[in-house]
């Protein structure tokens, strides 16, 4: 098949790399540009990039030429790794030429017209397209903790129903990009803020398990408190969480619910997607981020110490890797879940019909006939 042509947003950053590792040879699209800050401009790639995967740079990436965000691109999909403080601009800017934005960026996700989509869950919010007041569209994934904490719930809501959230983050320091916290802050200390992480897990995890009524999202009506902590690990965010049930149930009742479970991705087995979306762990210890957060190439939810709570209901321990299936991994699943979808067309790599796209995304919501139920 003929793949699609994509660029990269914020390339030599942090998401920006690891798109790069992840869309090597993928399946469905190929790299065509890479976009970073004006200060690169015309540098290639090597040049401009401090390189920090724990793979070698694509000898074919590192020998490409670095646009930037004032230039005109001719990728159909555009993967946003941009910083906050510019994403929002940027990204409506080339939403208004045409192009399908995937962002990871936070600036879009509680617009009431952008899906913020975990494929899993939600992939009747694709709907949402429908109403975009782009040329193009935008679509978003979650943030990294938001990540592993609605996909953890999001079984438990649909079997047993909750009524309340507490959650207690302990996130690793590259989810505050390179060079991340200092290591005279970090080493040997636990830092009990991180700015915005609290409000974005409590509003964006209403969102995502919330449900499409008249092509809007209806919040989930359960409230979430969380409590966010920078830790002195490299990569995986760990969750602490307790949940109160409508209908009582059992930790072995929630366990089987939990291993259970799959969504559409796994149903179309997506190139990204793990078989097993939520991999439960039967040790007293586990998980643990130097030891799970890459299994199933670090696109798995790792569950462990399910048991009974004394002030809600159940309780668990949740890890995920951040960078990857809680960033760049999440977007690129969004985009193979668009492709699998038919909403790129019936000829993507030759250009995207984006009223057909807002058209087959509403029929979703109508028909649910491309994704089935869970």
């Amino acid at each position: 098949m003929e793949r699609i042509p994509v660029a990269i947003l914020g390339a030599t950053g942090t998401v920006g790399q690891k798109f790069i590792t992840l869309l090597q040879e993928h399946p469905y699209f190929t790299i065509q540009e890479l976009v970073a800050s004006p200060r690169n401009e015309g540098k290639t790639y090597r040049e401009a990039c401090a390189w920090k995967q724990n793979t070698s740079m694509p000898s074919e990436i590192a020998s490409m030429k670095l646009k930037t965000t004032a230039t005109p691109l001719t990728s159909t999909i555009l993967f946003s790794g941009l910083d906050s403080s510019v994403a929002g601009e940027v990204e409506s800017s080339y939403a208004d030429q045409g192009h399908i934005i995937i962002s990871n960026s936070k600036n879009h996700r509680m617009d009431p017209t952008v899906p913020l989509v975990i494929p899993e869950i939600n992939p009747d919010h694709f709907a949402l397209l429908a109403d975009q007041r782009w040329k193009g569209a935008v679509i978003t994934n979650s943030n990294c903790s938001t990540m592993f904490l609605a996909m953890a719930l999001a079984p438990i809501e649909e079997t047993f129903g909750i009524t309340a959230v507490q959650v207690s983050t302990m996130q690793a320091i590259s989810g505050s990009g390179y060079p991340g916290v200092p290591s005279y802050d970090i080493i040997g200390n636990v830092i009990p803020y991180i700015s915005g992480e609290e409000e974005k897990m409590e509003e964006e995890t209403q969102k995502i398990l919330g449900t499409l009524v008249d092509n809007r999202i209806q919040d989930a009506e359960f409230a979430v408190s969380a409590q966010c902590n920078r830790v002195p690990v490299v990569d995986g965010h760990t969750e602490t969480i307790s949940i109160g049930l409508r209908e009582k149930a059992t930790p072995e009742e929630v366990s089987r619910v939990m291993a259970a479970f799959r969504g559409m991705p796994q149903k179309l087995q997506l190139p990204s997607a793990p078989p097993q979306p939520l991999l439960l762990m039967e040790e007293a210890d586990r998980p643990q981020p130097a030891r799970d957060v890459w299994l199933e190439n670090g696109m798995a939810t790792l569950v462990g110490r399910i048991r009974t709570c004394p002030v809600l209901d159940i309780r668990m321990v949740v890890l995920g890797h951040n960078t990857v299936r809680g960033a760049a991994g999440a977007a690129v699943l969004n985009a193979e879940a668009l492709y699998k979808l038919g909403l790129l067309g019936e000829t993507p790599a030759q250009g995207v019909d984006l009223l057909q796209l807002k058209q087959r995304a509403a029929a979703l919501h109508e028909t649910h006939a491309l994704i089935g139920q869970r």
